[in-house]
């Protein structure tokens, strides 16, 4: 179950819960635990969003990432605006072949036109499996 600030648009909810993230995240089962704009969580699973080695694939990290840097900006932008990302890097330093992985994005800055989030994926000892940096560009609708 997600838990949102209290204070977040109710159209960004709704959108959220419709459509389960977006289509991408329903398809790699991404599930967001908690959302805001300064810090979120989302996890992952491993099976079936391997590369051909059986390792977890580098652009599954890539979007699991995205996705929740995307969304915690988008919480940051607030009502009648949108989060366009502009900018992401991802730095994978361990492999994984099985279990969940989590994601945890931290807010690096939060400006009224960019917000730039670092997210780390674990996996399931805790250990770092990559790093992601996103910057998203904030406009109204």
């Amino acid at each position: 179950m997600t838990t949102f600030p209290q204070d977040l648009d109710p159209s960004l909810v709704e959108r959220l819960i419709s459509t389960e993230g977006g289509a991408l995240a329903r398809k790699m089962g991404i599930t967001f635990v908690e959302l805001s704009a300064d810090h979120s969580v989302a996890t992952m699973p491993v099976e079936g969003n391997t590369q051909v080695v059986g390792i977890l694939h580098g652009g599954a990290h890539v979007v699991l990432g995205e996705s929740l840097g995307s969304v915690s900006s988008a919480i940051h932008a607030g009502p009648g605006r949108i989060a366009v990302g502009i900018e992401i890097n991802a730095s994978h330093s361990r492999s994984v072949s099985s279990g969940i992985v989590t994601a945890t994005c931290t807010a690096v800055n939060l400006g009224r036109t960019l917000a730039t989030h670092e997210i780390v994926v674990r996996d399931d000892a805790g250990r770092r499996l990559s790093t992601i940096r996103m910057t998203n560009f904030l406009k109204d609708q």
